[in-house]
């Protein structure tokens, strides 16, 4: 992988060993693992045995090889076990030097990540896994849990509780439909799994490692990728937290076709994969699904971070991006329909693939909601698009609106709202009622709903918001708020456009208010001027008072 140059600039951030034949350099179930360099040693990788596995032997690496993959920049629990075959000289690199090398030495970090994403889909793509998931597909819980795993692109294999491959495992775990959906890892089975649990059993919450944090990003959506990514990159250490996964309202749109430099579109989902990839690289320490409850603005220079289970992370600033929280209908039995699986609030491939053939409802106007009718209706769903407005010009991109009239599922429902939900275990029809007062009962399997969503501030205990909840950021440096340290990005930040380019544009562009306040001597004032952002018609130009 490595030329003689490249392999001798990597090995000067290790510590040269010998590895004995039989050496384990690391083992399946360990909590982290070092990079190794193999100079003259021979390695196999293997996936270790399971109860429905043999073990299996992934790959030997030989001479000039570098051992490791994704989870080395995750931080998650080894899953795969490194045992020496022929006896030699290896390089150690640990985990912080790993992160200053790729810092340093920007062509090989890109050969290496280019081996660590391709070797986790090497891993992914293999039969069986270190982690099972075990579940009915068509239940909100197991969607989750997938959705999770599949965010953070986790070797994992899924089995339907109804399958006999399934059902064997049940029976070898001792887990009942009760305990649906389970996670089987390593012998440890988790009953009733959630992202939170697996993330816990996977080492991928939250663990201070005793470095003093420059600044921490909450939410992980675009703003906050951008954020974390310009933060990292610039120098500061960045922590970056989520609640849920990665992506926030933007992964669950099925294709995003107008933002730059993405001609032939991408799916919201690849976007902030490739986005969280960039933030690992730098080195941001990002942790999901992780709750924050509370910021601590005692010290107006350390703002603290408080974590759900009470835990908290002084910083130097803070950068708020947890956007807003999906809008439901006050309809009877809407949670029961959404725990079954057949309320969405996204149209992702795994929630496009469910009802491909199937009659189902897209409840929204704006391009979220025309994008997900595209998508169903291209995998052969019939497709009734509710909207509340009288045109869908009033909300949607000129672009989607052509496509969605023309195509032949998809049946445009103008001036109206969803009256009823009807069905037993699973939805079956909904009713409409127009501006009229007409009702209309159609069949449909699932709906889709994107009306709006309602800002995620209430964490932010002592910041200034607006009537509706929404984040101020009116402070003298752009995206300040009425906490010094404190600044708000993205969906969360009043009159933001709710467009994903303007809130990575956001992130990015908060990094450099960070950098200003950092700079500031204690008590001086704060004042954004054009030499500190670039000159960009002087909109930065601006002053407390």
């Amino acid at each position: 992988m490595l030329d003689e140059e490249q392999f001798r600039r990597l090995a000067a951030y290790g510590e040269p060993e010998h590895a004995e034949a039989g050496r384990a350099l690391f083992t399946s179930g360990e909590r982290s693992y070092d990079c190794f360099l193999l100079r003259t040693a021979a390695v196999d990788i293997v996936r270790d045995a399971t109860a429905l596995e043999p073990e299996r032997l992934l790959f030997r690496a030989g001479p000039g090889d570098v051992l490791g993959e994704l989870s080395l920049l995750t931080g998650q629990q080894v899953y795969l076990s490194a045992r020496v075959v022929a006896a030699g000289a290896v390089v150690r690199i640990g985990a912080a030097r790993l992160r200053q090398a790729l810092a340093d030495q920007a062509d090989l970090a890109d050969l290496l990540m280019a081996a660590f994403r391709e070797r986790r889909e090497v891993i992914r793509a293999a039969p069986g896994g270190p982690l099972h998931i075990l579940g009915r597909g068509e239940t909100a819980e197991t969607l989750a849990l997938r959705t999770y795993l599949a965010q953070f692109v986790l070797p994992h294999t899924w089995l339907d509780a109804s399958s006999a491959t399934g059902r064997a495992l049940m029976a070898l775990s001792g887990l009942g439909d009760a305990d649906l959906p389970a996670a089987v890892s390593g012998g440890a089975v988790l009953r009733r799994a959630t992202p939170g649990v697996v993330a816990e059993a996977l080492g991928l919450t939250y663990r201070a490692d005793g470095r003093p944090v420059d600044l921490v990003v909450v939410g992980a959506g675009p703003a906050g990728l951008a954020a974390a990514v310009y933060g990292a990159s610039e120098g500061l250490n960045t922590v970056l937290l989520d609640r849920a996964g990665v992506g926030g309202q933007a992964a669950k749109s099925a294709r995003i076709e107008n933002y730059l430099g993405f001609p032939d579109g991408v799916s919201g989902a690849d976007l902030t994969r490739l986005a969280m990839l960039q933030a690992l690289k730098f080195g941001v320490k990002l942790s999901a699904p992780c709750a924050v409850t509370g910021l601590d603005l005692a010290d107006e220079h350390r703002p603290v971070v408080v974590l759900e289970h009470g835990e908290r992370i002084p910083c130097r600033a803070v950068i708020a991006a947890t956007g807003a929280d999906y809008r439901r209908l006050d309809l009877p039995r809407w949670a029961a329909f959404e725990r079954a699986g057949c309320i969405r609030y996204a149209a992702s491939e795994l929630d496009v693939r469910d009802f491909a053939d199937r009659p189902v409802t897209v409840l929204g106007g704006a391009n979220s909601a025309g994008q997900a009718a595209l998508s169903l209706a291209a995998q052969g769903a019939g497709v009734h698009l509710v909207i509340r407005g009288a045109r869908l010009e009033s909300r949607m991109s000129a672009y989607l609106v052509d496509r969605v009239r023309a195509h032949p599922r998809i049946r445009v429902c103008p001036g109206s709202t969803v009256r009823e939900l009807a069905g037993d275990a699973t939805l079956t029809s909904i009713v409409t009622e127009n501006a009229g007062g007409h009702r209309q009962r159609f069949e449909s399997r699932a709906l889709f709903c994107f009306i709006g969503a309602d800002p995620g501030s209430g964490w932010l205990t002592g910041v200034a918001t607006d009537d509706d909840g929404f984040v101020r950021a009116d402070g003298p440096l752009p995206f300040q708020t009425s906490a010094a340290r404190v600044f708000a990005v993205g969906d969360l930040r009043a009159g933001s456009i709710k467009r994903v380019a303007a809130a990575a544009g956001d992130g990015a562009s908060a990094v450099a208010s960070v950098h200003a306040i950092l700079a500031q001597p204690a008590g001086a004032e704060v004042v954004a001027t054009a030499e500190t952002y670039g000159d960009v018609n002087g909109a930065f130009q601006r002053k407390a008072g």
